[in-house]
């Protein structure tokens, strides 16, 4: 089903992934009416890559904040579907916790309202594969899928807001609108996603050039899980929005969440730093700085020392022990529903994402290095 001649608005459109779904949508072959591109901070950098491949479809850039009922209200209006990826990414604690509330959840919520009033039909929500676990004893799921049963017992507070601003989009399929449709909402819930502009690759790549090129070992190479290319994953949100106006996929898909994956390799978080960069002459450290029992009990005492500082210090440690389960354990999930429900399949092979990331890391090691060097100790 075509998407053309329709209006669209994509929120966090300056983050690593929103700015990769601005892009295909505006590659499509048969234009969109409209692309809304919505984010707090969109940089004159992604603003020239739009620019570029601008054509028939117009492009509506909106700086405000998810949080603001009054941008929203004004994003939505006259939209045909909404693609919600802007959220605050934190696993070590560096935002407040009634920041990622606000922004994940009620910012959701809002979202929600707004479509609600101006009869936006369709909704789609980039959710995370943390939504799902792994969970606080780090019982390992591999290939799993939508009906794999898992005790959830996280208590990580990004993990915690992204599950229930899933819930409230989930819950509100079905919702009769005021022009005599029915809200229809779906939810993504991505894997680690990696590729040109990963904020998380630029910091495990800042890490490696400060120890002599050798990436740090922060998970064991049995920790295998399957993260997704950022072009695949943007392509899936767009997969999933021509199926909503398909007769024949909608009631499969509406109120529904898939898993997001494809056919990278099955590896260690860490492992995927060296598969990425072992061609520019980058290795990787052979086993963790300690026992992962020893690297808990630091992490404990990490997290302890935090807590005691904090009516007097903010201290945030640089590892959690969340953090730690989630790098350790044996994680993945099949995308083989996403493809059977709205035909997904993966527009980039593992072999051309990898050269695309390491093309780009290519070019981002010798500023790296660069800004490394003026940064003061």
């Amino acid at each position: 089903m075509s998407l053309a001649g329709l209006k669209c608005l994509v929120t966090g459109a300056g983050g690593f992934l929103g700015q990769r779904i601005v892009c295909q949508l505006l590659e499509e072959e048969e234009n969109l009416a409209e692309v809304r591109a919505l984010d707090i901070l969109i940089s004159s950098e992604t603003l020239q890559n739009f620019g570029k491949l601008k054509n028939k479809t117009l492009l509506t850039v909106i700086q405000g904040d998810i949080r603001d009922r009054t941008v929203l209200d004004t994003a939505v209006e006259g939209v045909s579907f909404v693609i919600h990826t802007a959220s605050i990414i934190d696993v070590l604690g560096h935002v407040e916790q009634h920041t990622l509330w606000d922004v994940n959840v009620r910012g959701t919520q809002n979202l929600l309202e707004a479509c609600i009033l101006s009869n936006v039909q369709h909704f789609i929500y980039t959710s995370s594969i943390e939504v799902t676990g792994p969970n606080s004893r780090g019982d390992p799921i591999c290939d799993g899928d939508e009906d794999t049963v898992y005790q959830n017992s996280t208590h990580a507070p990004y993990a915690a807001t992204k599950k229930e601003a899933e819930k409230s989009v989930l819950e509100l399929d079905g919702l009769p609108l005021k022009n005599g449709t029915s809200l229809v909402t779906c939810a993504l819930r991505s894997m680690y996603i990696f590729g040109e502009g990963s904020p998380f690759l630029l910091k495990h790549l800042d890490d490696s050039i400060l120890n002599n090129n050798v990436f740090l070992r922060t998970s064991r190479k049995e920790a295998l899980v399957n993260p997704a290319y950022v072009g695949n994953v943007a392509w899936a949100h767009i997969q999933l929005a021509k199926a909503m106006r398909d007769p024949e996929k909608l009631n499969r898909v509406r109120g529904q969440f898939y898993y997001v994956a494809d056919d990278t390799p099955h590896v260690s978080y860490a492992d995927l730093n060296y598969e990425l960069t072992k061609e520019l002459g980058f290795g990787i450290e052979p086993k963790l700085a300690m026992p992962l029992r020893m690297l808990y009990c630091y992490a404990l005492l990490l997290e302890t020392v935090s807590f005691l500082l904090r009516p007097f210090v903010r201290y945030i440690p640089v590892i959690n022990r969340s953090l730690l389960t989630l790098l350790n354990t044996p994680f993945s999930f099949s995308y083989k529903k996403a493809q059977r429900d709205f035909g997904y399949v993966p527009r980039y092979k593992w072999e051309e994402a990898k050269q695309h990331t390491s093309r780009w890391i290519a070019k981002m090691i010798p500023l790296r290095a660069a800004y490394l060097n003026k940064k003061p100790i």
